[in-house]
């Protein structure tokens, strides 16, 4: 391992992480036993997790996901995965976590999408309290459901919508990138924009720049969940650049997924030269097994950053977040804090 600074201790925030994929493997196990549900090995086995590269891919991906999701439903669970992602990302150091969520996959489970969201944000604001990481929700539609779904999430997520602890701070587009036609979602991120929600779609990671191009166009995004294959199109990538938009990079999930063969070929120094914000994120650790300082940790091993660029990255998240400009400032100024500190305090 590279020495260097403890990466635990480095402030900074976590903006790209689902909600159901935020779950440790005990807490899953957990959630299923009291709900009687036999998880498969795949979910459970680090070992049957580790797959040959030409097996990977989205739909063994979903699959998975959707099993791990029929084990978080009520008010407990709901409360649980909460809970269990702010106390986490405490231990990696993160001051802001903002955690993405499609209500609908959880609302017949307590009665409807205003109760499934009320119970996430409320526990959100519990969980900041406890644990002294800032918890935003995204609430995010998805592809394979109709536009019209997400023009009622895009409603529901206007009423609980600000910066703070339990509040709605954004509004997402994820699941398949191949499914549907971008330009039917502008709707719903029109009335999100309306409210003063940012959008935050997935886009660049399964399909390319050609895709990626049809989001920017269409849903105006204030950051864009992966953005990884814009380097294959230096004008799109430019363009990004220079409109500000940054990028939600998860390294291990590219690998996972299939879209680039090893974390060495994430393109993370490619974007960091053009000059892109980029916030790394774990994305879904329950599948993939890796967490946001994991992330860090890639950036450090693989791709050679040394502290000053693994500080700039931490700055980049916590700038690239939705939190206010008076938190932002308090934590950028103690991401310098730790780079003033001895590289040799702490534990690696």
């Amino acid at each position: 391992m590279v020495a260097g600074r403890d990466l635990a201790a480095l402030p900074k925030a976590h903006l790209h992480l689902h909600f159901t994929g935020s779950l440790s493997v005990p807490t899953l196990q957990q959630l299923a036993d009291a709900r009687d549900i036999e998880l498969p090995d795949q979910l459970v086995d680090a070992i049957a997790l580790e797959v040959p590269a030409d097996k990977r891919g989205w739909f063994r991906f979903q699959r998975l996901y959707d099993i791990a999701r029929a084990a978080v439903q009520g008010e407990d669970a709901l409360r649980t995965v909460v809970r269990s992602a702010a106390r986490e990302d405490a231990a990696e150091g993160s001051r802001r976590l903002e955690l993405q969520v499609d209500p609908t996959s959880y609302a017949a489970s307590v009665g409807g999408l205003q109760p499934a969201l009320e119970i996430i944000c409320d526990e959100a604001r519990s969980a900041s309290a406890e644990t002294g990481v800032q918890v935003g929700i995204v609430v995010a539609a998805s592809r394979i459901r109709h536009p019209f779904d997400a023009r009622t999430l895009a409603r529901l997520a206007a009423r609980q919508a600000g910066q703070g602890p339990g509040e709605v701070c954004a509004f997402g587009l994820n699941n398949n990138e191949w499914e549907g036609d971008t330009a039917e979602w502008d709707g719903a991120f029109r009335i999100a924009r309306r409210a003063g929600l940012p959008g935050v779609p997935h886009g660049g990671e399964l399909r390319g720049p050609e895709h990626l191009a049809e989001v920017v166009e269409h849903l105006e995004p204030a950051r864009i969940g992966h953005g990884v294959r814009s380097v294959e199109d230096p004008a799109l990538l430019a363009r990004l650049v220079d409109a500000g938009v940054a990028f939600e990079v998860c390294p291990a999930s590219n690998v996972s997924l299939g879209v680039y063969p090893t974390l060495a070929d994430v393109p993370v120094r490619v974007l960091l030269d053009a000059g892109a914000k980029v916030a790394l994120g774990a994305d879904d650790p329950l599948l993939f097994l890796s967490r946001l300082v994991d992330q860090y940790e890639t950036a450090r091993a693989v791709h050679g950053l040394d502290d000053t660029r693994l500080a700039g990255l931490a700055k980049a998240s916590i700038e690239a977040s939705f939190a206010s400009d008076t938190d932002k400032a308090q934590w950028l100024a103690e991401v310098d804090d730790w780079l003033v500190g001895s590289a040799h305090d702490g534990p690696r």
